[in-house]
């Protein structure tokens, strides 16, 4: 096995709207959470936060947006719900092509910073 085969560099973004962290490496995996779930509360069991934590981040999200990321529906009878809206699924997919392209444009750094790390 290879001695580096365990070192990994991985480009984690947060995006800023004032002192407020309106996108970030959590906020996108809840976001690609609520979207397989269809639920914030599935999607908060699922990252391992609280529910009053994924709607604090939702919520967080949405404001600093100029449109909604989620959509939800209050719960009860038929039950609540909640969905990425177009934009919200636009943003996954520029951050994570953000972070591809950080790691692309970064190889031959890490090629040589990681020669010199213990596994």
């Amino acid at each position: 096995m290879s001695k580096t085969k365990g070192l990994n560099c991985r480009s984690r973004y947060r995006i800023m709207s004032g002192d407020l962290i309106a996108l970030g490496p959590g906020k996108v995996d809840l976001l690609e959470s609520i979207d397989q779930e269809g639920s914030i509360s599935q999607a908060a069991r699922q990252s391992h936060l609280s529910y009053r934590r994924a709607w604090d981040m939702v919520d967080t999200m949405n404001r600093c947006f100029k449109k909604p990321l989620v959509i939800s529906a209050t719960g009860g009878k038929g039950g609540g719900g909640a969905e990425l809206t177009p934009l919200g699924k636009k943003v996954i997919t520029i951050y994570r092509e953000m972070e591809s392209k950080a790691s692309q444009a970064t190889q031959q750094e890490w090629n040589s910073l990681k020669k010199y790390l213990t596994l």
